[in-house]
């Protein structure tokens, strides 16, 4: 993972630190959700963390908190969901979609 830890993911879902029956599967549930982030930005990681507003070395936390919410939505609901159904979640939307990229760089 990029930009996620474990722990934060655990903290996130309300799992006790020392419990790691599933840690692999959070980590896959974390690189996954960066990937997704990538994939509907259009962007790099380190696009992303250029466009930090506060200047700082990371990811803006729009992005990470739109990311954590992949990672919940993968492990609360472990079945298929479409990307219609993502996207009529208007939090992630509202945090996700100021980074979109609307134009191929090239042009």
């Amino acid at each position: 993972m990029k930009w996620l830890e474990l722990g934060e993911i655990k903290q996130q879902l309300r799992i006790e630190p020392d419990f790691h029956d599933e840690d692999a599967l959070l980590e896959r549930y974390g690189s996954s959700a960066e990937s997704a982030i990538l994939n509907i930005t259009g962007r790099t990681y380190e696009e992303l963390v250029a466009m930090n507003p506060l200047g700082e070395n990371k990811i803006p936390a729009d992005i990470w908190e739109a990311t954590v919410m992949l990672v919940n939505m993968s492990y609360e609901h472990r079945s298929p969901v479409s990307m219609q159904n993502l996207y009529s979640n208007p939090s992630f939307d509202m945090k996700i979609k100021p980074y979109i990229r609307l134009a191929n760089k090239n042009e």
